[in-house]
């Protein structure tokens, strides 16, 4: 079945947010971990197969809250359901590894896009001038455009030296009172609202809130730093603006995939 295919990319995966009840994370895990191992397994038993194997994993991996502790790919590995769920994911790839298979994880921060995610949520509140920042606002947010995740995949499949974990998370992660002043400020809309922090426990339960509204994550891509990768859209700002279709003064100019291609 997968005879003369040259690379397996694997996304699939139930999404993460919801209220964390025992069916959710039963779902959460079961269309991770189970289907990666298959996957992993017709991989490495097809003759003339694919030579890497690249698999979706998230910063989850570290835990929910790791203070001011720079997180890298070599980091231990943190507490709490996300982080087991996601260990397990990774570990799922194991048969496609053992045969020889490169193995990429790509361990994803937030991933900012219009069209999907916290941004599209946030969208609507932020352009009335609603939006706000969560609790304290001193929460760490790791994020990543969806331009440059794109990128890192891509990467991913054609650059054989790069193998194992991966951090796929701009170079700058913010505080979240940050990130919602830039937001506010990319929008023109004002963000002097405060969420509290009953409103996501609400929502997603009090796991769910401790472990993806109120994670503290600080999250610094080394390994794609190492190798010279470069970001289309390192600064928040930019790539929001990017992102949202605004115009701003001063912003850096838009680089094609070609043009990074070349630089690299």
């Amino acid at each position: 079945m997968l005879a003369g295919v040259d690379a397996v990319v694997h996304l699939a995966g139930t999404p993460i947010a919801g209220r964390f009840t025992a069916e959710h994370l039963r779902g959460v895990r079961s269309s991770r971990v189970e289907p990666t191992r298959a996957l992993a397994e017709l991989a490495a038993r097809t003759a003339g197969g694919p030579s890497v194997f690249v698999s979706a994993s998230a910063i989850g991996f570290y835990g929910p809250i790791r203070g001011e502790e720079r997180l890298i790919e070599n980091s231990a590995r943190g507490n709490g359901t996300l982080a087991e769920i996601v260990a397990d994911w990774e570990a799922a790839t194991a048969p496609a590894a053992d045969a020889g298979i490169r193995v990429v994880h790509i361990r994803t921060g937030l991933a900012l896009s219009p069209r999907g995610g916290v941004l599209r949520l946030q969208y609507p509140l932020f352009a009335t001038g609603l939006g706000g920042k969560l609790g304290s606002g001193e929460q760490w947010m790791s994020w990543i455009g969806l331009d440059d995740l794109t990128d890192i995949y891509l990467r991913a499949i054609t650059d054989r030296d790069l193998a194992g974990p991966v951090n796929a998370v701009a170079p700058e992660p913010v505080r979240n009172d940050e990130y919602t002043r830039v937001l506010g400020r990319v929008l023109m809309r004002p963000t002097v609202l405060r969420v509290p922090r009953a409103g996501p426990r609400l929502l997603l339960g009090t796991g769910g809130a401790r472990e993806l509204a109120f994670a503290s994550q600080r999250v610094v891509p080394q390994r794609l730093l190492r190798v010279g990768h470069t970001f289309r859209h390192p600064d928040l700002k930019a790539a929001l603006a990017h992102l949202l279709g605004a115009a701003s003064a001063g912003m850096p100019a838009f680089r094609s995939a070609d043009q990074i291609g070349e630089q690299r």
